[in-house]
């Protein structure tokens, strides 16, 4: 993507939000869900990659859908593997904007020009909608020494969803700029944590981040609302660091949880829903994460 491209694409963006805005009429009822007209904003993070963020991010909008919520999921990770994962592909032929030109943007309302819907082939795929990433995203970066950039997503997400039950903020594996545009939007924080002595370290890094930096973000109220525990394996030492996990979050723990199943790195090379993954530990799988989504609406209730 070169510079003279993002500048089109941000000219582009620009001119459309401005029409939209003005033209925006007032949301008929048919398109508020009966449970909210203002999303519910979840940061998913872990500043250590390799955790399975992004996998449960889009397994927890799947189970959220399944069960009749509107979600909007927005990947903040310049690598685009939610993005790729939901059934998006980016086009440098036909360039789609992205949520990096919505945050150049600097304007209220940005991501609503944005959204897309995702790939899956599914009845319930409807309910789930998508602000897609690409490479790009690492320019906005530089912009961390502009005052007030950190506030970018925040403005960009106003009115643009809010006929959303939730939206699932699938943020990149480091605390910088990204990351914290996704705290300072961001209703609450989910970690999402193998049990694994470096991912557990980094998760208490990750409660200990939002405790510490939550007012400079603006953002006093943001709070812990539970901890995902993925790819346990029956090991002595998986034990022992699941047993850690509870006793620094204690009841934030969420329940069950997720296995480790080979099935789902194949879901997700595949692009694919779980609904359409055969078999007894699929079926174990799918009811697990729509456990942990019964979870996040029971501690984060639509609003």
């Amino acid at each position: 993507m070169t510079t003279g491209l993002a500048g089109k694409l941000t000219s582009l963006l620009a001119s459309e939000l401005h029409s939209w805005q003005a033209d925006q009429p007032a949301k008929p009822a048919s398109q508020l869900t009966e449970e909210t007209d203002m999303a519910q904003r979840v940061a998913m993070v872990n500043n250590k990659g390799g955790v399975g963020k992004t996998t449960t991010t889009i397994r927890v909008a799947e189970g959220l859908a399944k069960a009749g919520h509107r979600v909007l999921v927005v990947d903040m990770d310049p690598q685009g593997n939610a993005s790729r994962r939901l059934g998006w592909a980016y086009n440098p032929d036909a360039p789609q904007l992205t949520i990096s030109e919505a945050i150049q943007a600097d304007a209220a309302g940005a991501v609503a020009q944005v959204i897309q819907p995702i790939g899956w082939d599914v009845d319930y795929a409807t309910r789930i909608a998508l602000a897609p990433a690409r490479l790009e995203l690492e320019n906005r970066m530089s912009e961390a020494g502009i005052v007030g950039a950190w506030r970018r997503l925040t403005k960009a997400l106003e009115g643009a969803d809010d006929h959303y039950a939730y939206t699932l903020i699938d943020c990149p594996p480091s605390l910088f700029h990204l990351t914290q545009l996704a705290l300072a939007a961001a209703d609450c924080v989910v970690i999402i944590s193998e049990p694994e002595y470096d991912s557990v370290e980094a998760a208490v890094r990750v409660r200990d981040f939002v405790r510490a930096r939550a007012v400079e973000l603006a953002n006093p109220d943001l709070a812990l609302a539970g901890v995902i525990v993925n790819a346990k394996q029956n090991l002595a030492s998986h034990a022992d660091q699941l047993a850690s996990i509870r006793e620094l979050f204690g009841d934030l723990v969420w329940d069950p949880v997720v296995p480790h199943r080979s099935l789902l790195v194949d879901a997700d090379g595949d692009e694919i829903p779980l609904s359409e993954v055969r078999g007894e530990k699929a079926n174990e799988v799918r009811a697990v994460y729509e456990l942990l989504a019964q979870s996040l609406v029971k501690a984060v209730p639509a609003l």
